[in-house]
């Protein structure tokens, strides 16, 4: 049986992060502003684990994205499928990243993608041409995680 899965990033400002690469693979943040509510209500969670982003209750110090296609749980607004889940952690990132995503696009708007990549925040760090096998972009994003935009 597959098993359930989401990747964790480390941050600075998980909400921030979370803001960006939602917009960069065009994903949910997800709320869990009820599930907070009903927490706090119940005396489960104190005040000081709650923080507000964008308008809404979030867990201090983590944020999430899911994909707009796959299941979620209505209540706590949680993700069951493809999700990457933003953790705020007292160090900076120091060296390259051992994982990454390729971010793809559509066939021939390769172009058009970096371009909008960096309207919501990536920077293009160097372009990558493998002749005929094609060629891409080395990204980061606003925290300086690499990736790539294929």
């Amino acid at each position: 049986m597959a098993l359930h899965w989401k990747l964790v990033f480390d941050a600075t400002d998980a909400p921030a992060l979370a803001d960006f690469w939602a917009a960069a693979l065009e994903y949910e943040v997800e709320d869990t502003s009820a599930l907070i509510d009903q927490l706090l209500t119940d005396g489960l969670v104190g005040a000081d684990a709650v923080t507000e982003h964008n308008g809404r209750r979030i867990f201090r110090g983590y944020a999430a994205i899911r994909h707009p296609e796959d299941p979620f749980d209505a209540v706590t607004g949680i993700g069951g499928g493809r999700r990457l889940l933003f953790q705020d952690v007292p160090e900076e990132k120091t060296v390259k990243n051992r994982l990454h995503i390729d971010v793809h696009g559509a066939p021939g708007e390769l172009t058009a993608l970096v371009d909008r990549l960096e309207t919501v925040g990536a920077t293009r760090v160097r372009e990558v041409d493998q002749g005929p096998a094609g060629h891409w972009w080395i990204m980061r994003d606003p925290e300086g995680n690499e990736f790539c935009a294929v």
